[in-house]
């Protein structure tokens, strides 16, 4: 049964949401809903990506960044006929409140409002998850770029499901959150724990804060290319990022450690006697030990072995975010 393997320890969840599809329960991410007629306007002058050019029914992620392009956290935007809906991280929700609200002006015509406590959030993941949108009624999404959204039966059914692997994420009252977990496990998911998603975030490395999103570092070096607009003018943190971004200024990079045996985040990465990075985060696998750490870009990327404190490890990829140079910022 899917359920009972994605939860066990010996399983390898790579292979089997490449096999099926999964559903996590991430109602503890926060859910904010910015409104009023500038509200578009006011996201695009706080964060990294280009709001100005999203029509409803689009998305977009973007990164909330400080005035100095440290990062505070990665955020889904998702575009709505009167709103702009924002799902954020669990340990973000209420200083991204104060911060945004910091930044409404008398003349701002921008409103907040915390709705997590009203809504419910689930993510299916897996190649098999376009099977259960479509039984769902939100066919037409398949195909489509991420961040696109429609409303089925009082649900926001969108593209992306908050890893590199292929899913959608479902937005919802909270009154009907029981009713349709139920549905789509009858529609044959399984069910992914809060133990095995945090695996797969280190795996694929999507950073999280207090991890790989913190004042020690900004977008550029954790490789989040695709939240960032370098055309679309002035912005809190734009003109540290576009200066790094001209001058290829990035030091160093967010990267995956295949690591020999058990490590502790905040440990300082070596090579000899030589200071390269921090392991930023760590996990067991079926396969072994991995980690996420910053390594000095001098130092090299995929292939460097380094040290963990007591630990071997060698740096490899991570799908969710890229060190290359776009040709063309937009």
């Amino acid at each position: 049964m899917l359920t009972s393997a994605i939860n066990d320890q010996n399983a390898n969840p790579i292979q089997l949401i490449k096999e099926g599809v999964f559903i996590s329960d991430h109602s503890h991410w926060g859910r904010i809903r910015v409104y009023d007629d500038d509200r578009l306007r006011f996201l695009h002058n706080q964060s990294t990506n280009n709001f100005q050019v999203l029509k409803p029914g689009q998305g977009c992620d973007t990164v909330m960044v400080t005035s100095t392009a440290r990062t505070i956290d990665l955020v889904t935007s998702y575009v709505l006929d009167d709103a702009v809906l924002l799902l954020v991280s669990p340990n973000r929700r209420q200083l991204l409140m104060q911060w945004l609200d910091r930044y409404i002006f008398f003349a701002d015509k921008v409103k907040l409002t915390d709705i997590t406590t009203e809504t419910a959030t689930f993510s299916l993941i897996g190649l098999q998850s376009h099977g259960i949108v479509e039984q769902l009624g939100a066919g037409d999404l398949i195909g489509q770029p991420y961040g696109n959204h429609i409303l089925v039966d009082g649900v926001i059914v969108a593209v992306g499901s908050g890893l590199a692997t292929p899913g959608y994420t479902l937005i919802l009252p909270v009154t009907n959150k029981e009713i349709l977990w139920n549905k789509i496990l009858s529609y044959g998911a399984g069910e992914l724990s809060d133990r095995t998603w945090e695996m797969l975030r280190i795996l694929q490395g999507r950073p999280a804060p207090d991890a790989e999103l913190t004042d020690d570092y900004n977008p550029l070096e954790v490789g989040l290319w695709q939240t960032i607009s370098f055309n679309k003018g002035c912005y809190i943190g734009q003109e540290t990022i576009a200066r790094l971004n001209t001058y290829q200024g990035v030091k160093q990079y967010l990267w995956g450690i295949h690591l020999n045996g058990a490590a502790e985040p905040g440990t300082i990465i070596t090579i000899g006697e030589e200071k390269v990075g921090k392991l930023t985060s760590y996990t067991t696998t079926p396969n072994g030990h991995f980690g996420l750490g910053y390594i000095r870009s001098k130092a090299g990327g995929v292939g460097l072995k380094v040290q963990i404190g007591e630990t071997e490890g060698e740096i490899v990829a991570i799908s969710f975010v890229n060190h290359e140079y776009p040709l063309n910022n937009g």
